[in-house]
This record gives C-alpha cells, sequence and structure tokens, in this order.
C-alpha cells in the first residue's frame, strides 16, 4: 500500500468544508472563524487559511461585517486552476452498454448512499429547485489487482425509488434508472485531471497528491431531462478513455481498464 503523505490541519479543514458546501450545508452562511476554531479543534490562522483557500477557488464570498457566505451556483464545482479539461456531449445509445461491459470487470464497493437537499451546485447541474432531495451515492470499483475508481453520484430522489445499496453493488447505475423505466437521452461529459486528497488517496491506495484522471458526466433522458450527475476518479494506470472521431463528427468512445498494470 502506498503511504499516504501528512497532510496539514488546514487543508483537512479545506476538505472538509469543501464537501458539505456542495451538500449544501451553508445555505444560511458559514459559521464564524471562532466556532469552525472550536469545531475542528485549531487555531483562527489555520481555519482562516483554510477559508482562504476556499475563497480563491470561488467557493465562498467573504465580505467584513457580513460574514461567509457559499458563492453563487455557478461558481460551485469549477475545476481547480491548472486543470486541462475537454467538453463532449454524445448519444448513450453505445455508451451505455461500454459502460456495462466494462463494469463487469470490476466488483463494487458502496460507500454511501443516503439523502441530501440539493446544493446550489446539484440543483444547478440537475435543474431542480434548490434543496431538493436527491440521492449521494459514493462507490468504490476495483479489479483483483486492487481499487480503480472512486465515483460520486447525484440522482433525483424520485428515480431511486426501485434500487438500493444491494444493486447498486451489481449494476451500474445507468442499468438500474433504465429499468426503472428512464429512457436514457444523452450525456455531456468532461475529462480532466485532479490531485488525490486523504479521502480518495485512502480508498484509491494512493499518495495524497497523485493525478487521478477525473470524468464529469451529466446524463439526460429522451425529454433533455438530467437524471444523472456524476463525478469519478480513476487511477491512471488501471483506466483508459478512448475517443475515436470521424471526419464527419461522429465519434466512438471506448472505456477500458488496463490489462497490464504497472507494478
Amino acid at each position: 500500500m502506498n503511504a499516504a503523505l501528512p497532510l496539514p490541519k488546514y487543508h483537512q479543514i479545506y476538505l472538509v468544508l469543501r464537501e458539505q458546501l456542495h451538500e449544501g450545508q451553508f445555505t444560511q452562511g458559514l459559521p464564524a472563524e471562532t466556532a469552525l476554531s472550536r469545531q475542528f479543534g485549531a487555531g483562527r490562522v489555520t481555519v482562516r487559511r483554510a477559508l482562504e483557500q476556499l475563497a480563491t477557488e470561488g467557493l465562498i464570498i467573504r465580505q467584513a461585517g457580513r460574514g461567509t457566505r457559499p458563492a453563487p451556483a455557478n461558481s460551485l464545482g469549477k475545476s481547480g486552476a491548472g486543470q486541462a479539461a475537454t467538453g463532449k456531449t454524445s448519444r448513450l445509445n453505445g455508451l451505455l452498454e461500454t459502460i456495462v461491459t466494462a463494469s463487469l470487470k470490476t466488483s463494487v464497493k458502496v460507500i454511501e448512499w443516503r439523502t441530501i437537499r440539493a446544493s446550489p451546485s446539484v440543483a444547478a447541474a440537475l435543474q431542480i429547485p434548490l434543496g431538493s432531495r436527491v440521492k449521494k451515492g459514493v462507490r468504490r470499483r476495483s479489479l483483483p489487482e486492487g481499487p480503480l475508481s472512486y465515483i460520486t453520484t447525484y440522482l433525483p430522489e424520485a428515480l431511486t425509488e426501485h434500487f438500493g445499496p444491494r444493486e447498486l453493488g451489481n449494476k451500474p447505475i445507468l442499468r438500474l434508472l433504465e429499468e426503472s423505466g428512464v429512457e436514457l437521452g444523452r450525456a455531456q461529459q468532461t475529462v480532466s485531471a485532479r490531485q488525490a486528497d486523504a479521502e480518495v488517496a485512502q480508498q484509491l491506495d494512493v499518495a495524497v497528491g497523485t493525478a487521478l484522471l477525473a470524468v464529469h458526466r451529466l446524463v439526460f433522458d429522451t425529454q433533455d431531462r438530467p437524471v444523472q450527475w456524476l463525478h469519478g476518479l480513476y487511477r491512471p494506470d488501471r483506466y483508459e478513455y478512448q475517443m475515436e472521431i470521424s471526419q464527419v463528427g461522429n465519434s466512438n468512445a471506448t472505456i477500458s481498464v488496463k490489462e497490464n498494470l504497472a507494478g
């Protein structure tokens, strides 16, 4: 197992607050620095550094005399500076089968499956009112050789009545949605890069700061309503995404796990 690098206290606070922001836990504003200091058992200087990092990334707005509040929805969830990204909109005819085929080579551990209130970023992506009930799922896929991916998914709660953690461990969510009566239409996908934080590093058995392949996918039904927002983090030594683009603009995507593993 790769040894995880010690994470500075301010960065630990930053990671916790960032996740809470994405889940919409601070709709009335963030606690004061003194309250956060007591909560995390850290000095105000350490807390302030974490808040400054969130502000730098455009996740919060700090104003003297008015406190600290989440940034508007269009600011949340953006990729960090220096992350190159490519976006692609495609039909799901072949993508569903590709994902199902790739998943047959992996096993799944369901880390989290719970109802949350839609944060600004989740509400904007799924085109639902702020605070609506959504299901958040966190899963880890593994090969026989070890962990492959860490996937976080958000879905409108009404679409998840017919499946739960047991089904998530056996089938891809797109297949479960289809079996629940959802007619899948198109997907918007962005591929970028992200460094592993402490939680992801532990789950994927890599060192903190390891570069990972980040896939963000928004799936729509045939009525062009968003039905799934997925954030996937993949070990690049065990996963690759290939795309063939024809002269007339049609494309075929291939997802594969690498057979020859480094180490």
